[in-house]
């Protein structure tokens, strides 16, 4: 009975491991569905607005970076299977968005955030703390991100140059799905958390995002 405790844990161990090294290794995530900006022409951009371009797309990718850990924390310490499911799924789903930021940015003749690996670590710890205070706390916490997320691509779409419809196509879908993430979390029971404790995460994400823009 303990051996199989043990070999459960490790397997867990060896999991988070992996998810850990293909989220920061870049060009290790592999998405499972197509990126959106196949669908789009390449266009011509300055070399200042390919700068830009690929500065937004870094707080992107460092935002599903942030994602994947939260995730992962929270389905660690996640009280019930459904929940821990659900959380699981999301996660699979932002591989997809990690996966389309990082080959963006290639495509822009740029790179991930070197601070990416810092980030994971914070989030990964914020996760598992809002999965031991409760499933619903856990839940509201998803809610309360994805609607932050929801609100930085929304101003990325007005940031990002005209012509740059490959990005603007990973955004687009990006959106969708995370808006879809915050209704699942608060139809699962998740608490709608009080506006000063999402200005407090606002001012949290602003850090990140001044970070990361050009690191």
């Amino acid at each position: 009975m303990s051996r199989s405790r043990q070999l459960n844990r490790t397997d867990q161990m060896i999991e988070q491991v992996d998810i850990l090294l293909r989220t920061l290794i870049p060009r290790a995530a592999q998405p499972y569905r197509p990126n959106p900006a196949l669908q789009q022409e390449h266009t011509e951009m300055s070399d200042e607005e390919k700068r830009h371009a690929a500065g937004l797309m870094r707080i992107n990718h460092t935002g599903e970076v942030c994602a994947q850990a939260l995730y992962q924390g929270q389905a660690l310490t996640a009280k019930l299977d459904e929940v821990r499911d659900q959380m699981t799924q999301a996660a699979q789903e932002e591989i997809d968005h990690l996966a389309w930021c990082d080959q963006r940015l290639q495509e822009l003749d740029s790179r991930t955030s070197l601070l990416n690996p810092l980030f994971y670590g914070l989030s990964f710890g914020i996760g598992a703390a809002a999965g031991l205070a409760g499933d619903r706390y856990s839940l509201g916490f998803v809610a309360a991100t994805e609607d932050q997320v929801c609100h930085h691509l929304e101003e990325h779409f007005e940031s990002l140059p005209a012509q740059d419809q490959r990005s603007r196509a990973i955004l687009q879908q990006m959106h969708e799905d995370e808006a879809h993430h915050a209704d699942w979390a608060l139809a699962a029971g998740g608490v709608r958390f009080p506006a000063p404790v999402k200005k407090v995460m606002t001012l949290m994400s602003k850090v990140m995002t001044k970070s990361v823009y050009r690191l």
